[in-house]
Formats: C-alpha cells, sequence, structure tokens
C-alpha cells in the first residue's frame, strides 16, 4: 500500500508555511501527497516591496498560480486549485465581497472537495482548526468545509454525483507557527546572544489565541530547507527579508525540529503521542 497524504489550505503560499517540510518528508518517503488549495489567492496583496508593480498586481491571479507550480515541485508534490474565489482581508466592519469563498455554502462547498477526495483516496488530510490558524475567513471556511468533506466522502447517499465513495482515516489539524514553537525560538536565540525579532509577536499573541494539544510531531528537520525554498517560490508573498526567515535555522533544528499536529479524528487505533501521521494505518515508519 501506498500511503496518500491530503494538505488543504485556503491559498497559495499557506502550503509553504504551515508544515511544508511534513509534505517534503512524505513525499521524499514514497508517499503520494496532495496539496489543495481552495481560492486562487487573487485579492491577496503584493507583500514582497520587489516585486509590487502595475503589471504583477494587475495579473496577480495568474502570478500566484506560477508560483504555487513552482512551490509544489520543489515539495515534490502534486497540486490542485478547488477554483473558489479569495474572500480578501476586510477591514473591521467591512462586508465580504460577493461570491467569494468565505460565503460559499459550506456544503456545496465541501462537494468540490468530496469529489477530489474520493478521485485521490488520501487515508490522511489535514487542515486548520476552528479558528482558521488565524481569523481569516477564507481559513475558517477551509476548516468548515474541509471537515464537513471528510464526514461525507465515505458515505454513499451523500454527493452521489461526486464519484465512488472513499473513508479517510485520519483527520489533522495544524499547529504551525505556535505560541510555543515561537517561546522555544525566542528564548534559544537570546541564550545564545542572538538578536530576536520574535518578543513582538509574542507581546502581542491574543490571549483567546486556541492552544491544542500536540497529539503528533514529526521529525522533519533535514526538509527545513525544501520549506523555505518552497516558500520563496511564492515570490509576491516572502521575500528574503521576510519574518519568516528572521530566526537561524540551525537553531530551529537543535530545539525545535519537528512539525506539529493535533489528531482530531480516527477510524484507526492509535497511540498518542505519534510520530508519524501514518501510524495504525501503515506498517512502515514513514
Amino acid at each position: 500500500m501506498t500511503p496518500r497524504l491530503m494538505s488543504v489550505h485556503a491559498h497559495p503560499d499557506d502550503e509553504s508555511s504551515k508544515g511544508a517540510a511534513t509534505l517534503a518528508h512524505y513525499a521524499a518517503a514514497g508517499a503520494e501527497v496532495l496539496v489543495v488549495t481552495c481560492t486562487g489567492g487573487e485579492r491577496g496583496d503584493v507583500l514582497n516591496a520587489a516585486l509590487d508593480r502595475p503589471e504583477i498586481r494587475e495579473d496577480i491571479a495568474a502570478v500566484r498560480r506560477r508560483e504555487m507550480a513552482a512551490a509544489a515541485e520543489i515539495l515534490g508534490v502534486r497540486q490542485r486549485f478547488l477554483g473558489f474565489t479569495d474572500s480578501g482581508l476586510p477591514a473591521e466592519g467591512e462586508p465580504l465581497p460577493e461570491g467569494c469563498f468565505a460565503l460559499e455554502r459550506t456544503e456545496v462547498a465541501a462537494a468540490a472537495l468530496v469529489a477530489l477526495i474520493r478521485e485521490f483516496r488520501p487515508h490522511v488530510i489535514i487542515t486548520y482548526d476552528e479558528s482558521g490558524g488565524y481569523p481569516h475567513p477564507d481559513h475558517i471556511k477551509t476548516h468548515e468545509v474541509t471537515v464537513a468533506a471528510f464526514d461525507a466522502a465515505g458515505d454513499p447517499q451523500r454527493y452521489p454525483d461526486a464519484g465512488t465513495p472513499w473513508r479517510p482515516l485520519k483527520l489533522y489539524y495544524q499547529l504551525a507557527l505556535s505560541r510555543k514553537w515561537f517561546q522555544a525560538l525566542h528564548d534559544a536565540m537570546l541564550h545564545r546572544g542572538v538578536p530576536s525579532l520574535i518578543g513582538p509577536v509574542l507581546a502581542d499573541w491574543p490571549d483567546d489565541a486556541p492552544e491544542l494539544e500536540v497529539t503528533t510531531r514529526v521529525h522533519c528537520p533535514e526538509h527545513f530547507a525544501t520549506r523555505d525554498r518552497a516558500a520563496l517560490a511564492h515570490a509576491t508573498q516572502m521575500g528574503p527579508d521576510n519574518p519568516f526567515f528572521a530566526h537561524p535555522r540551525d537553531i530551529e533544528r537543535e530545539v525545535w525540529p519537528t512539525e506539529d499536529y493535533h489528531l482530531t479524528r480516527s477510524a484507526v487505533p492509535t497511540s498518542i503521542p505519534e510520530h508519524d501521521l501514518f501510524a495504525g494505518i501503515s506498517s512502515r515508519s514513514w
């Protein structure tokens, strides 16, 4: 059996900043890995000042598709767009734009993901928790759609026109960029006399941010460089001066050599803590 892993994200670049080393780890080991991107990132800002030019902004949808293709190639994974329209990040009190992903009825939007689950037949699916990881409307909708599709994909009574039913066995939530991760890096840098830019991040951390239990730690430090190259492939979103690259990677490999997940549903027996997303599914250690 070749294990199959699906990671569902809101926009191009999310897959490279959240769990990318895990994807590269499993792909390099021979698993089939599919990144699903719910929207095209059409309303995303150009965050790299070096590329903030009129011709880039006018063609941003095509640019972000090209960036996504480059990142997928670096990670060694397949990728599919679900075809929904980016909602943007409205200011407080500003309405969501008509026709955007966040306004789609969840059961309708889930149909597209159910069809893809039944086509790819993943054993494991990863997505965001109820908070979306941060309160972007597309991230929250991605959580809702993925959970709905996970539950529906194996039921022959639901979405009967979406292909042969397939029941995924495990559902995980991303725990990337957690407060504990930031704190560990910050403390390690200060201890070694390395300047840290993380202090303001910790000072502004919201008191009500969820802290889910880490059930699963995937050891993948050898793929942090691959993760970084994939992130840089999203050049409109991340330049080399982005804070994502501000901490020394040798310190990260030493103090936090894993990417972490919360197992929220499992149809197979497994023991917590885990060190493999396919624990309980495959006898091979991935």
